[in-house]
């Protein structure tokens, strides 16, 4: 009897010690990294290159809070969502300015009041340069969901949870109201967690979710809005007349290196479209051309005349291309 039970005791001794790598792994693991990149398009890296790649001037970009369109009204989704898009529009190199809709109205009033005659835009026009806002983005989630991928092998257990959004957004020209882009993307975001026996690979609410499945959109989406400022030529105008020379509203954020040449040119007449009854912007009439030689800070800068004569305060300067 004795003997039997040295036998059994070993046995199961033995068996302790076989299944002992498996029991050690019974700590849950999980694979997918929010913060750092998400794991099905590398949308992160992309963006990364796309603003390394603008050297535009650092506009000031107004996110308007983004609209919660999805048919559940997921709790706190748009408010992720802008704050989200915030942090990219810094890290692409611009300036976010988070709006609410009302303060958003309030300008566009003022702009219109302006370009209409009823308000004089004294020093301050609220439509163009680095003192206002010079572009908006607007936006609404529209569809969210979360599924659930399950996958057993030997007696490893493991589940993945896939998210996915659903974004649409635009980008719009504080001056002319003109919208730049427009378009709807889609997001998805990857979490994997895995057990050995069972243990480990219970699913739970996770907020890292969402997140990862709007940094995916947003992201996509501030690829598009690098891609369109990139190919927009710099515009600001004169704020003084020098003999021989014409100080510029352009400065350190203006990203231009001295040297640069600019065409200057007179505004003409309102244009207004026929069918909406909405500016399209001035008739431009090019009158010269300057050199930028020196930046005073940032926001000013002297340029040397290098043809044309007769400029004026409110003049439009753009780059050449």
């Amino acid at each position: 009897m004795i003997k039997s039970l040295k036998t059994g005791g070993a046995a199961l001794f033995a068996s302790a010690l076989l299944f002992s790598p498996f029991l050690g792994g019974c700590t849950p693991t999980t694979t997918g990294a929010v913060k750092d990149d998400v794991t099905l398009t590398g949308q992160t890296q992309r963006l990364e290159t796309a603003g390394g790649l603008y050297r535009g001037p650092e506009y000031n970009i107004a996110i308007l809070h983004f609209d919660n369109r999805t048919p559940s009204r997921v709790i706190g989704i748009g408010e992720s969502a802008t704050e989200i898009l915030r942090t990219i529009v810094k890290q692409s190199g611009l300036e976010p300015v988070v709006l609410t809709r009302d303060e958003m109205r309030e300008q566009e009033r003022l702009i219109e009041l302006q370009q209409s005659g009823a308000v004089k835009t004294g020093k301050k026009d609220a439509s163009v340069g680095f003192e206002s806002v010079d572009f908006r983005i607007t936006g609404a989630i529209t569809s969210y969901s979360e599924l659930e991928e399950s996958s057993d092998v030997l007696l490893a257990q493991s589940k993945t949870r896939i998210a996915r959004v659903q974004v649409d957004y635009s980008l719009v020209d504080i001056s002319t109201g003109m919208s730049l882009v427009s378009e709807s993307g889609v997001g998805e975001y990857r979490k994997k967690t895995g057990g050995v026996l069972g243990m480990g690979s219970r699913s739970t609410a996770d907020p890292g979710l969402r997140d990862g499945a709007l940094r995916d959109a947003l992201s996509k989406a501030m690829t598009k809005v690098i891609e369109k400022l990139n190919s927009i030529p710099f515009t600001t105008r004169v704020v003084l007349v020098e003999p021989g020379a014409v100080v510029i509203r352009a400065g350190t954020k203006s990203r231009l290196e001295p040297g640069t040449v600019l065409g200057v040119y007179r505004p003409g007449a309102e244009l207004i479209d026929p069918d909406t009854g909405r500016s399209l912007g001035k008739r431009d009439r090019l009158i010269g051309e300057v050199i930028i030689t020196a930046h005073q800070n940032e926001k000013i800068s002297e340029a040397s005349v290098k043809s044309g004569a007769g400029f004026q305060a409110g003049d439009v300067v753009k780059v050449l291309k």
